[in-house]
């Protein structure tokens, strides 16, 4: 609505976003965010708009001016308290399986590209995008860097370190980072040279709510709110199954309960990553559930596409810088017939090899030395390509033809052909993706890869066990060109892998897999250092394939380690490492279940490109170049029957259900063949423990009896390792005590003092050839049994009184007691007199009074009594026996019950101790 002003100008109330710039107090022309970023031509408006901000104090005032060929327009100022320049705060729930999360986005981190806030139950995931101003030098690997990580205050908790901080990102934080990264990776696009940075931290954890699977999701939101061009809204959720029901993003509560334990990522019409493990689940029960999660997901990302239309940035689209279209041809006239001939090349070394002669001569070709097409001819008219039409001009320009006399003539003129020159970059870009297609299409086409299998094809298996005499297990797997030395370390509860996470700081895991990867496995030259992000990734997908079929802590009390040190790598490392792991698990003797063996499935999805019937092509047990080239990476492990883990990337906009149902039904037979090579083996695995291997022996006492093995301080466990020579002794609350020794010798000494510690002694009974320990002003110590001893009282070391024991007895004097009280401290009372002959004792001398009551009357009470005979030795005394169980080799088979890798620490006053 305008009025008129006094001077005759129009005005009209001010709106914030009727204006592309804006001027601060300090007058710096800014562009503002609804300023287009593709207007550059001058016809584009005839209209120019400016807006100026002038702040003052807590106020400010802005004005509008508009130019028009009609008149001119001037705003009234407009006080506003709001800031311009940050977006409003945006707050909506979401549907996240069976209830709603909570998605803010305005409130925290406003300068970064896109940042939101996910709340589910009183977990809150912050998650921020952010990228650099400057793009960095084009590559084909997308500069995508992921952090994410729990903090100990969401929990009200402290780190446990010295410097009581959160320090290098854990093993599962980088885990959850794999999970953000692999399921974005392939929505960005290609061209985006940015630096992008995506940060995840979890606020508050409430311990029934999951982190991960809502990390995965807040930073599909983010990204998707943010300027990162990207073509898909990404969303993660977790798929437990409690029974026969699958369950959508299930509490910390029911997944301890369940079979199956999913988590998802992908878009409304894709899957693009899955990982998870679980208890030997069929094919056709992983293919339900990734069903229900793909349906959950689809409702996520149609919900947050709602908020990106509502509050979106606009995209850097205008900064994607792709190859020249033509190179694609140069590099396919220059390499192509070379490239057909290379990729024939079987092995790995020699085709790299000649793979990078051809493409250091094709980048010569293209970027030095200049490169004229094919199609171009010698005698071409030359064009004028300056000469742009310009409204302004009325000259003609004319090419070619009759022309009148004042006109501007042109002469055609023949030249030869300028060489093109290409940057590096480019060139080494455009090769790869060329290189990629040319093998893609000699899969297709010719039904051969480059190593003659066919599609479904397993390379050449052979495995050997035992070939490292001084460790527990080692096993050698070999499948093709990708080998896998598998060592295997037995241990007690000390070697067992502590667990400092948000939920507790005593939680242990008694079986882990370590994988390592050195530059050597490649022939290439690299640093050495701590693990990388892909080799922990690739060592808890092993693990957890292996997991389920270890015995259960009851039955196999050893705390079990795998390393797993590739020797040779050409695709599917990761799965060798399950292959291996299980035949050195077999010959270090564990009794596990089953054999379980991996495979690596790859894809190839437009096939009509390559003269196919555009039906995806499944590859079974993938090579590293078919995994780089082609557009799936599908990991599965199992036995005949059933998998224990799987991860799946994928490289493009996604696979369907079909395609993954039939990637699974041919991960199986290949599984199959490869357990029959696996019993192959040669030599086979032992299955039986080395001779190398600690002994344990398991002890089961009364509960309140572990206080008499560890004794104040620790001195009485301390002493028995010392004097036996075991190697550690472990205690529970629950009257469980682990004995680890190197030899049967030492094991049997830690075992005797113990049973005679723990032993339930009875009123009554007698002991023979006892040794006096140590005498005291006001009796002596016996030792009725190897570490058990008991007061001797003075007044019951004689019929007669006594001024002091050593009037009667010394130190290692051996004498006959009888047990005459047990008090509630479970401490013993011994008497001597009470054994002495009987003319004595009717003759009793006065007593003194010890100063103590109840130990006078009761030394009185037990003057009452008949002894035993004179005849009676100690086996007439029956000491209970300890129900014992000793693990020595063979090992015992273990039983078929569910295998949990982390047990919780009970906390007690007895820790373990080690000679150490």
């Amino acid at each position: 609505m305008l009025a008129t002003s006094p001077g005759g100008l129009h005005i009209r109330p001010y709106y914030p976003h009727s204006s592309h710039f804006s001027l601060s107090a300090r007058c710096k022309l800014s562009l503002s965010s609804n300023c287009p970023r593709f207007s550059t031509s001058q016809k584009s408006s005839k209209f120019r708009s400016l807006s100026l901000l002038l702040s003052r104090r807590k106020y400010s005032e802005r004005f509008s001016v508009r130019a028009s060929a009609t008149g001119r327009e001037v705003s009234e100022p407009v006080l506003s308290d709001a800031l311009p320049s940050f977006p409003q705060p945006v707050s909506v729930k979401i549907p996240f399986g069976d209830r709603q999360i909570l998605v803010e986005t305005g409130h925290m981190g406003r300068q970064a590209s896109g940042a939101v806030t996910v709340t589910d139950g009183e977990t809150i995931i912050y998650t921020s995008v952010c990228l650099a101003d400057v793009p960095s030098e084009p590559s084909d690997f997308f500069p995508l860097n992921v952090n994410y990580q729990e903090r100990f205050s969401a929990a009200g908790r402290t780190s446990g370190g010295f410097f009581k901080r959160e320090g290098r990102t854990k093993d599962h934080e980088v885990l959850v980072c794999r999970l953000i990264d692999r399921p974005l990776r392939p929505t960005l696009i290609k061209g985006f040279y940015h630096e992008t940075q995506i940060l995840s931290w979890v606020l508050s954890y409430d311990g029934l709510h999951f982190p991960d699977a809502l990390a995965v999701t807040a930073a599909g939101i983010a990204v998707a709110l943010s300027e990162v061009p990207n073509s898909k809204v990404i969303a993660g959720v977790r798929v437990g199954l409690v029974g026969d029901k699958f369950i959508v993003n299930p509490t910390t509560q029911e997944m301890e309960d369940s079979q199956l334990d999913l988590l998802l990522a992908g878009s409304d019409d894709a899957i693009l990553m899955i990982e998870g493990y679980c208890d030997f689940l069929s094919e056709e029960k992983l293919i339900q559930a990734v069903q229900v999660g793909q349906d959950a997901v689809r409702e996520i990302s149609n919900e947050v596409k709602a908020l990106v239309e509502m509050c979106g940035k606009p995209k850097m689209l205008d900064t994607i810088k792709l190859p020249p279209p033509e190179l694609y041809k140069h590099v396919e006239e220059i390499a192509g017939e070379e490239l057909v001939k290379v990729l024939q090349i079987k092995n790995k070394i020699p085709r790299r090899k000649a793979l990078s002669s051809l493409e250091e001569n094709v980048l010569t070709i293209l970027s030095e030395k200049g490169y004229v097409s094919k199609d171009e001819t010698v005698g071409i008219v030359e064009t004028i390509p300056d000469l742009l039409e310009d409204e302004d001009e009325d000259e003609e320009v004319v090419v070619d033809g009759e022309v009148d006399e004042g006109d501007v003539h042109i002469k055609p003129k023949s030249r030869k052909s300028t060489p093109m020159l290409f940057s590096e970059v480019d060139v080494k870009l455009v090769f790869k993706e060329v290189t990629s297609k040319f093998l893609r299409r000699r899969i297709v086409e010719g039904g051969r890869r480059s190593d003659g299998r066919f599609a479904d094809g397993i390379r050449p298996i052979s495995s050997r066990c035992g070939l490292l005499p001084r460790a527990h297990g080692s096993a050698l797997f070999t499948r093709g060109e990708t080998q896998s030395l598998a060592v295997v370390t037995l241990g007690d509860k000390q070697m067992a892998q502590r667990i400092d996470n948000l939920e507790s700081d005593d939680e242990v895991k008694r079986f882990y897999l370590q994988y390592s990867f050195p530059p050597s496995s490649v022939g290439e030259v690299g640093r050495i250092g701590a693990p990388s992000r892909r080799e922990i990734g690739h060592g808890t997908l092993a693990e957890r394939a292996l997991e389920p079929v270890l015995p259960s802590d009851n039955d196999f009390p050893y705390t079990i380690r795998v390393e797993s040190t590739i020797t040779e790598s050409n695709g599917s490392s990761s799965m060798a490492s399950v292959c291996g792991g299980c035949l050195a698990l077999q010959d270090a003797g564990v009794p596990i279940k089953c054999s379980i063996a991996g495979v690596a499935m790859g894809m190839v999805l437009d096939t009509d490109e390559f003269g196919g019937d555009g039906t995806p092509l499944i590859l079974s047990d993938i090579t590293g170049s078919e995994d780089a080239s082609g557009d799936m990476d599908f990991k599965v492990a199992g036995n005949e029957d059933g998998i224990t883990a799987f991860q799946m990337d994928i490289k493009v906009g996604g696979i369907t259900l079909p395609v993954m149902k039939k990637a699974l039904q041919q991960a199986k037979d290949g599984r199959r063949h490869i357990l029959a090579e696996m019993l192959k083996c040669s030599p086979p695995p032992s299955n039986s423990l080395s001779r190398h291997a600690p002994l344990i022996h398991i002890m089961k006492v009364k509960p309140e009896k572990i206080n008499l093995i560890i004794g104040s301080g620790g001195k009485k466990v301390k002493s028995i390792i010392e004097e036996t020579g075991v190697e550690a002794i472990d205690t529970e609350d629950d009257g469980t005590v682990k004995i680890t020794a190197k030899d049967l010798s030492s094991l049997e000494k830690s075992k005797a003092i113990i049973s005679n510690l723990t032993m339930v002694p009875t009123v009554g009974d007698i002991y023979r050839n006892c040794e006096i320990k140590s005498i005291a002003p006001y009796g002596v110590f016996v030792e009725i049994a190897p570490g058990r001893e008991g007061l001797c009282h003075i007044s019951e070391l004689s019929s007669n009184w006594l001024a002091q024991a050593e009037d009667v007895v010394k130190v290692g004097d051996l004498v006959d007691v009888k047990l005459i009280e047990v008090n509630d401290k479970g401490q013993l009372r011994l008497s001597r007199k009470a054994l002495l002959p009987e003319a004595d004792a009717e003759n009793p001398p006065v007593k003194l009074p010890t100063g103590d009551p109840t130990k006078d009357a009761a030394a009185s009470d037990k003057l009452v009594g008949s002894p035993k005979p004179k005849g009676s030795s100690s086996e007439d005394t029956v000491l209970p026996h300890n129900k014992v169980k000793v693990f020595k080799r063979p090992a015992s088979p273990a039983k078929d019950r569910p295998y949990s890798n982390k047990d919780r620490t009970k906390k007690s006053s007895g820790k373990a101790v080690s000679s150490q």
